[in-house]
Protein backbone atom coordinates (compact mmCIF):
# COMPACT_ATOMS: atom_id res chain seq x y z
CA UNK A 1 0.00 0.00 0.00
CA UNK A 2 2.04 2.98 -0.95
CA UNK A 3 4.77 3.41 -3.08
CA UNK A 4 8.76 3.23 -1.66
CA UNK A 5 10.26 6.31 -0.28
CA UNK A 6 12.70 7.95 -2.61
CA UNK A 7 14.44 9.58 0.20
CA UNK A 8 14.96 9.31 3.71
CA UNK A 9 14.29 12.46 5.65
CA UNK A 10 16.28 11.48 8.50
CA UNK A 11 20.10 13.33 9.13
CA UNK A 12 22.80 11.40 10.45
CA UNK A 13 22.04 13.19 14.14
CA UNK A 14 18.59 12.10 13.91
CA UNK A 15 20.41 8.68 14.92
CA UNK A 16 21.99 10.05 17.97
CA UNK A 17 19.03 10.72 19.88
CA UNK A 18 18.47 8.81 23.07
CA UNK A 19 15.29 8.44 24.66
CA UNK A 20 12.40 5.54 25.53
CA UNK A 21 11.22 6.90 21.91
CA UNK A 22 14.41 6.89 19.97
CA UNK A 23 14.68 5.16 16.63
CA UNK A 24 10.55 5.72 15.96
CA UNK A 25 9.20 7.54 13.77
CA UNK A 26 5.80 9.40 14.68
CA UNK A 27 3.37 11.28 11.88
CA UNK A 28 0.81 14.07 14.43
CA UNK A 29 -1.72 14.91 12.18
CA UNK A 30 -2.99 19.10 13.11
CA UNK A 31 0.73 19.30 14.87
CA UNK A 32 0.61 22.66 14.45
CA UNK A 33 -0.86 24.30 17.43
CA UNK A 34 -3.10 23.08 20.71
CA UNK A 35 -3.03 19.37 21.96
CA UNK A 36 -1.12 18.01 18.82
CA UNK A 37 1.76 20.38 18.80
CA UNK A 38 1.96 19.42 22.64
CA UNK A 39 2.14 15.89 21.88
CA UNK A 40 4.32 15.88 19.16
CA UNK A 41 6.56 18.19 21.40
CA UNK A 42 6.25 15.46 24.05
CA UNK A 43 7.19 12.38 22.20
CA UNK A 44 9.98 14.32 20.27
CA UNK A 45 11.69 14.93 23.72
CA UNK A 46 11.33 11.67 24.18
CA UNK A 47 13.59 10.76 21.31
CA UNK A 48 11.27 10.23 18.54
CA UNK A 49 11.72 11.53 15.14
CA UNK A 50 8.03 13.81 14.59
CA UNK A 51 6.85 14.63 11.34
CA UNK A 52 3.51 16.96 11.65
CA UNK A 53 0.66 18.00 9.46
CA UNK A 54 -1.27 21.17 9.31
CA UNK A 55 -3.22 23.26 7.04
CA UNK A 56 -1.11 26.46 6.58
CA UNK A 57 2.83 25.96 5.82
CA UNK A 58 3.52 28.82 7.69
CA UNK A 59 2.11 27.89 10.96
CA UNK A 60 3.22 24.19 10.33
CA UNK A 61 7.13 25.37 9.71
CA UNK A 62 6.66 27.62 12.69
CA UNK A 63 5.75 25.07 14.93
CA UNK A 64 8.25 22.79 13.92
CA UNK A 65 11.10 25.23 14.84
CA UNK A 66 9.33 25.62 18.34
CA UNK A 67 9.81 21.65 18.82
CA UNK A 68 13.02 21.70 17.47
CA UNK A 69 14.17 24.74 19.93
CA UNK A 70 12.45 23.00 22.34
CA UNK A 71 15.11 20.24 22.04
CA UNK A 72 12.39 18.30 19.68
CA UNK A 73 15.32 17.08 17.35
CA UNK A 74 14.33 16.63 13.78
CA UNK A 75 10.62 17.67 12.84
CA UNK A 76 9.27 16.79 9.19
CA UNK A 77 6.80 18.83 8.04
CA UNK A 78 3.79 18.46 5.33
CA UNK A 79 0.75 20.73 4.55
CA UNK A 80 -2.51 20.52 2.97
CA UNK A 81 -6.04 20.54 4.18
CA UNK A 82 -7.34 17.38 5.32
CA UNK A 83 -11.09 18.20 4.45
CA UNK A 84 -10.53 17.77 1.02
CA UNK A 85 -9.38 13.74 0.09
CA UNK A 86 -7.49 15.01 -3.16
CA UNK A 87 -4.97 16.62 -0.36
CA UNK A 88 -5.18 13.88 1.62
CA UNK A 89 -4.02 11.67 -0.97
CA UNK A 90 -1.03 14.07 -1.57
CA UNK A 91 0.11 13.94 1.58
CA UNK A 92 -0.39 10.34 2.31
CA UNK A 93 2.07 9.99 -1.17
CA UNK A 94 4.40 12.83 0.16
CA UNK A 95 4.41 10.96 3.33
CA UNK A 96 5.43 7.74 1.99
CA UNK A 97 7.81 9.17 -0.56
CA UNK A 98 9.66 10.86 2.22
CA UNK A 99 9.30 8.77 5.97
CA UNK A 100 10.77 5.20 4.71
CA UNK A 101 8.85 4.33 8.55
CA UNK A 102 6.17 5.05 10.22
CA UNK A 103 5.99 3.64 14.05
CA UNK A 104 3.24 5.41 15.26
CA UNK A 105 0.16 7.74 13.43
CA UNK A 106 -1.51 10.13 16.11
CA UNK A 107 -4.47 10.63 14.22
CA UNK A 108 -5.19 14.19 15.98
CA UNK A 109 -6.85 16.66 13.13
CA UNK A 110 -10.50 17.91 14.13
CA UNK A 111 -12.42 20.63 14.41
CA UNK A 112 -16.08 22.08 15.34
CA UNK A 113 -18.65 24.11 12.95
CA UNK A 114 -21.29 25.34 14.00
CA UNK A 115 -23.39 26.16 10.61
CA UNK A 116 -22.72 23.25 7.97
CA UNK A 117 -19.98 23.74 5.84
CA UNK A 118 -19.28 21.68 2.70
CA UNK A 119 -16.09 20.38 1.33
CA UNK A 120 -14.60 20.33 -2.49
CA UNK A 121 -15.92 16.93 -2.33
CA UNK A 122 -19.54 17.77 -1.35
CA UNK A 123 -19.12 16.40 2.22
CA UNK A 124 -20.30 18.10 5.36
CA UNK A 125 -16.96 19.39 6.85
CA UNK A 126 -17.30 18.46 10.23
CA UNK A 127 -17.68 14.26 8.74
CA UNK A 128 -15.07 14.97 6.31
CA UNK A 129 -12.37 16.45 8.57
CA UNK A 130 -13.22 14.75 12.06
CA UNK A 131 -13.65 11.22 10.33
CA UNK A 132 -13.66 10.36 6.64
CA UNK A 133 -9.22 12.26 6.51
CA UNK A 134 -8.17 10.20 9.73
CA UNK A 135 -10.12 7.07 7.60
CA UNK A 136 -8.50 7.68 5.05
CA UNK A 137 -5.04 9.00 5.87
CA UNK A 138 -4.59 5.37 8.00
CA UNK A 139 -5.64 3.43 5.26
CA UNK A 140 -3.41 4.80 2.56
CA UNK A 141 -0.29 4.74 5.12
CA UNK A 142 -0.95 1.75 6.61
CA UNK A 143 1.15 -0.51 4.42
CA UNK A 144 3.87 1.77 5.76
CA UNK A 145 2.77 0.59 9.17
CA UNK A 146 2.39 -2.89 9.39
CA UNK A 147 6.36 -2.55 7.36
CA UNK A 148 7.45 -1.13 10.46
CA UNK A 149 5.86 -3.24 13.20
CA UNK A 150 5.44 -3.07 15.72
CA UNK A 151 3.28 -0.06 15.05
CA UNK A 152 0.02 2.12 16.78
CA UNK A 153 -2.73 3.82 15.28
CA UNK A 154 -3.90 6.26 17.99
CA UNK A 155 -7.22 8.75 17.75
CA UNK A 156 -7.80 11.36 19.30
CA UNK A 157 -11.55 11.38 19.87
CA UNK A 158 -13.33 13.27 23.11
CA UNK A 159 -16.10 12.04 25.58
CA UNK A 160 -18.88 13.52 23.60
CA UNK A 161 -18.81 10.34 21.62
CA UNK A 162 -20.87 9.41 24.60
CA UNK A 163 -23.63 11.67 23.26
CA UNK A 164 -23.36 10.48 19.82
CA UNK A 165 -25.30 8.57 17.05
CA UNK A 166 -24.29 7.51 13.19
CA UNK A 167 -27.08 8.10 11.15
CA UNK A 168 -27.05 7.11 7.87
CA UNK A 169 -29.68 8.43 6.52
CA UNK A 170 -28.38 11.61 7.38
CA UNK A 171 -24.50 11.50 7.63
CA UNK A 172 -23.93 14.97 6.08
CA UNK A 173 -26.02 16.80 8.24
CA UNK A 174 -28.36 17.88 4.83
CA UNK A 175 -32.05 17.30 6.21
CA UNK A 176 -30.88 18.90 9.53
CA UNK A 177 -27.90 20.40 11.08
CA UNK A 178 -26.94 20.82 14.34
CA UNK A 179 -22.53 21.73 14.51
CA UNK A 180 -23.09 19.64 18.38
CA UNK A 181 -24.92 17.09 16.70
CA UNK A 182 -22.56 16.70 13.85
CA UNK A 183 -19.71 16.63 16.19
CA UNK A 184 -20.96 14.09 18.57
CA UNK A 185 -21.40 11.52 15.66
CA UNK A 186 -17.36 12.36 14.14
CA UNK A 187 -16.35 11.65 17.90
CA UNK A 188 -18.44 8.63 17.56
CA UNK A 189 -17.59 7.34 14.48
CA UNK A 190 -13.80 7.93 15.56
CA UNK A 191 -14.15 5.03 18.43
CA UNK A 192 -16.07 2.71 15.66
CA UNK A 193 -13.14 3.45 13.42
CA UNK A 194 -10.75 2.43 16.04
CA UNK A 195 -12.76 -0.54 17.11
CA UNK A 196 -13.13 -2.22 13.45
CA UNK A 197 -9.32 -1.34 12.45
CA UNK A 198 -8.37 -3.22 15.71
CA UNK A 199 -10.47 -6.34 14.68
CA UNK A 200 -9.15 -6.00 11.12
CA UNK A 201 -5.85 -6.46 11.76
CA UNK A 202 -3.15 -8.43 14.22
CA UNK A 203 -2.33 -6.40 17.32
CA UNK A 204 1.33 -7.70 17.18
CA UNK A 205 1.49 -5.61 13.80
CA UNK A 206 -0.71 -2.23 14.19
CA UNK A 207 -2.84 -1.50 17.13
CA UNK A 208 -5.48 0.99 17.09
CA UNK A 209 -6.76 2.69 20.20
CA UNK A 210 -8.84 5.62 20.49
CA UNK A 211 -8.68 8.71 23.54
CA UNK A 212 -10.47 11.09 25.29
CA UNK A 213 -8.05 14.04 26.37
CA UNK A 214 -10.19 15.83 28.52
CA UNK A 215 -11.42 19.05 28.12
CA UNK A 216 -8.20 21.36 27.22
CA UNK A 217 -7.64 25.06 26.77
CA UNK A 218 -7.00 25.78 22.68
CA UNK A 219 -8.57 27.69 19.91
CA UNK A 220 -11.01 24.67 19.47
CA UNK A 221 -14.08 25.95 17.55
CA UNK A 222 -12.82 29.45 17.35
CA UNK A 223 -13.55 29.72 12.99
CA UNK A 224 -17.11 29.48 13.61
CA UNK A 225 -18.40 28.98 17.49
CA UNK A 226 -21.85 27.96 18.67
CA UNK A 227 -23.54 30.43 21.06
CA UNK A 228 -22.87 27.86 24.29
CA UNK A 229 -18.87 28.11 22.81
CA UNK A 230 -19.16 32.15 22.83
CA UNK A 231 -20.76 32.45 26.22
CA UNK A 232 -19.45 29.45 28.74
CA UNK A 233 -15.59 28.89 27.05
CA UNK A 234 -14.73 32.30 28.20
CA UNK A 235 -15.85 31.85 32.08
CA UNK A 236 -14.50 27.68 32.07
CA UNK A 237 -11.43 28.61 30.42
CA UNK A 238 -9.23 29.09 33.92
CA UNK A 239 -10.84 25.55 34.71
CA UNK A 240 -9.39 23.55 31.52
CA UNK A 241 -6.26 21.56 30.89
CA UNK A 242 -3.47 22.63 29.54
CA UNK A 243 -2.60 21.65 25.78
CA UNK A 244 0.30 20.07 27.70
CA UNK A 245 -1.64 17.87 30.00
CA UNK A 246 -4.84 17.73 27.78
CA UNK A 247 -1.44 15.80 25.43
CA UNK A 248 -0.61 13.19 28.07
CA UNK A 249 -3.27 10.38 26.82
CA UNK A 250 -1.92 10.82 23.30
CA UNK A 251 1.77 10.44 24.56
CA UNK A 252 1.02 7.82 26.45
CA UNK A 253 -0.93 5.57 24.13
CA UNK A 254 1.30 6.06 21.54
CA UNK A 255 4.55 5.82 23.70
CA UNK A 256 4.08 3.27 26.71
CA UNK A 257 5.74 0.10 26.22
CA UNK A 258 3.03 -1.32 28.55
CA UNK A 259 0.69 -1.31 25.73
CA UNK A 260 2.62 -2.66 22.23
CA UNK A 261 -0.24 -5.47 22.18
CA UNK A 262 -2.74 -3.58 23.60
CA UNK A 263 -5.81 -2.98 20.92
CA UNK A 264 -9.07 -1.90 20.65
CA UNK A 265 -9.38 -0.01 23.41
CA UNK A 266 -10.49 3.66 24.78
CA UNK A 267 -8.23 5.54 26.81
CA UNK A 268 -8.85 8.64 29.40
CA UNK A 269 -6.66 10.01 31.76
CA UNK A 270 -4.40 7.90 30.45
CA UNK A 271 -6.21 4.83 31.61
CA UNK A 272 -8.61 2.54 29.79
CA UNK A 273 -11.89 3.33 30.50
CA UNK A 274 -14.87 1.82 28.04
CA UNK A 275 -16.84 4.03 25.85
CA UNK A 276 -20.49 4.41 24.76
CA UNK A 277 -22.11 1.27 24.44
CA UNK A 278 -23.38 2.55 20.88
CA UNK A 279 -19.35 2.35 19.96
CA UNK A 280 -19.35 -1.37 20.34
CA UNK A 281 -21.94 -2.04 17.69
CA UNK A 282 -20.01 -4.07 15.66
CA UNK A 283 -22.73 -4.02 12.66
CA UNK A 284 -22.60 -0.31 12.46
CA UNK A 285 -18.96 -0.31 12.55
CA UNK A 286 -18.82 -2.47 9.43
CA UNK A 287 -21.50 -0.33 7.90
CA UNK A 288 -19.62 2.91 8.49
CA UNK A 289 -16.43 1.32 7.40
CA UNK A 290 -18.50 -0.13 4.51
CA UNK A 291 -20.01 3.76 3.94
CA UNK A 292 -16.45 5.79 4.35
CA UNK A 293 -14.44 3.38 2.04
CA UNK A 294 -17.24 4.19 -0.66
CA UNK A 295 -16.77 7.84 0.18
CA UNK A 296 -13.20 7.74 0.03
CA UNK A 297 -13.16 6.18 -3.29
CA UNK A 298 -11.19 3.77 -1.78
CA UNK A 299 -10.40 0.28 -4.44
CA UNK A 300 -10.51 -2.76 -2.94
CA UNK A 301 -7.26 -3.83 -1.25
CA UNK A 302 -6.60 -0.05 -0.06
CA UNK A 303 -8.43 -1.40 3.32
CA UNK A 304 -7.84 -4.21 5.87
CA UNK A 305 -10.34 -6.90 4.89
CA UNK A 306 -12.73 -7.73 7.66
Amino acid sequence: MGSAPRNSARSGAAHTRSGPMAGRTVLVTGGTGGIGKATALGLARMGAHLAITGRDRGRAEGAAREIRAAGGGQVDVFAGDVSCQAEVRRLADEILQRLPRIDVLVNNAGGYWNTRHVTADGLERTFAVNHLAPFLITCLLLGRLERSAPARVVTVSSNVQAMGQIDFADLQGERDYSGARAYNQSKLANVLFTYELARRLPAASVTANALHPGVVRTAFGAEDPGRAQRVFTPVMRPFMKSPARGAATSIHVASDPGLDEVTGHYFASSKPRKSSARSYDEAVAARLWQVSADLAGLAPGQSPAA
